[in-house]
């Protein structure tokens, strides 16, 4: 995305904000901190490294931000709400972006503990230390997957998104209400980002493009849901973590045409605002691995099964709201994104073209 201009980022930038990020071993944590602390912003991370993916990924990313001045690290789940307490209490951090979270829609059909107590009890966690603490913002994570069995693209925030196709997606509603009930409270100001399909250097190797890439390399098939007729708003990392950014920069306001009588779903009279971030230029699956094929150079062996519970057909971001917020944007497109995920991965994984 394009940079904000100079004067409102010189200025936030010489007050040197102290902001916490939560899950900063995470693949969009690692990007986020890194941006805030190239601009000399003091970042405290914090992430519990669980294993439910390889955490020497998280590690490595770990390393890279403990080598950049200004960064400091705990261990730490936000659902331990004592620890939580303690940090805010040592660190008195004036902004958060809030991404930690246990993730995977499939994943929370067969672990839905897991979600209630890392996405909710958690989330919980968060706004109890913010609104003690007195951050000034809190950004956080919500997903796509809230708009759930709503069928209509583009998915615009206007939108109902109250029928949730996994708890994963429920979870995620969940913490906007509960951001808006911390607002109207207390003032806290939060913004909510519903994210579209990130992925990109460092990404999760639960994600698609991240596991194709392997089982290409690897000579393995590939699975494709629903047969392949599926499309997704695949949306490149650093147009992520430039909209998080300047989100952050920018801290909820109440609307002033918000009408009790008729509310909007997204907005509010409180400081709380909720945006779609997301590329605006949805790729159906089958051109994505063509697209991915050519970065690599090998052909896929396409699998092609059944659609998978909590899956929904399509994804498709308009984000029409969030650029009125921040400004103009630039979406990077599939076939730039790809590539660089693809020397990335070939570049960290030593001997993956020849395998």
């Amino acid at each position: 995305m394009e940079a904000d201009p100079p004067g409102p980022r010189r200025q936030v930038a010489h007050r040197r904000l102290k902001v916490l990020i939560t899950g900063a071993a995470g693949f969009i944590g690692m990007h986020v901190a890194s941006i805030l602390l190239a601009r000399g912003e003091q970042v405290v991370g914090i992430d519990n490294l669980n294993a439910y993916y390889d955490p020497a990924l998280k590690l490595a990313r770990l390393a890279r931000l403990q080598a950049q001045p200004g960064f400091r690290f705990s261990m730490l789940a936000v659902e331990d709400a004592a620890a939580l307490a303690a940090l805010f209490e040592r660190e008195k951090p004036r902004r958060v972006i809030h991404l930690a979270a246990q993730v995977g829609v499939r994943h929370s059909i067969v672990d839905p503990q897991s979600f209630s107590q890392s996405n909710l009890q958690g989330f919980v966690n968060m706004l109890e230390c913010c609104r003690h603490h007195e951050v000034e913002h809190l950004v956080y994570a919500s997903s796509s997957s809230v708009y759930g069995a709503n069928s209509r693209l583009p998915y615009s925030e206007e939108q109902i998104a109250d029928h949730p196709v996994s708890l994963y997606a429920a979870t995620k509603r969940a913490n906007e209400l509960m951001a808006h009930s911390y607002s109207q409270l207390f003032g806290l100001p939060t913004t909510g980002a519903r994210l579209f399909t990130v992925y990109g250097p460092w990404g999760r190797p639960d994600m698609a493009i991240f596991r194709f890439t392997r089982s290409i390399l690897e000579g393995q098939p590939i699975d494709l849901y629903n047969e392949g007729r599926m499309v997704r708003d695949f949306t490149f990392i650093d147009d992520v973590t430039d909209a998080l950014v300047r989100l952050l920069d920018k801290p909820a306001t109440a609307s002033p045409r918000f009408d009790r009588a008729y509310p909007d779903p997204v907005e509010s009279d409180a400081p709380y605002r909720v945006f779609n971030v997301g590329g605006g230029h949805p790729v159906p699956l089958l051109e994505l691995v063509d697209t991915l094929e050519s970065a690599l150079g090998r052909p896929a062996q396409r699998r092609l099964l059944p659609m998978q519970p909590g899956d929904v057909l399509a994804t498709a971001a308009r984000c029409t709201r969030l650029l009125e917020w921040i400004g103009p944007s630039h979406a990077t497109s599939v076939r730039d994104g790809i590539p660089r995920f693809v020397d990335w991965y070939l570049t960290h994984y030593a001997g993956a073209r020849a395998a």
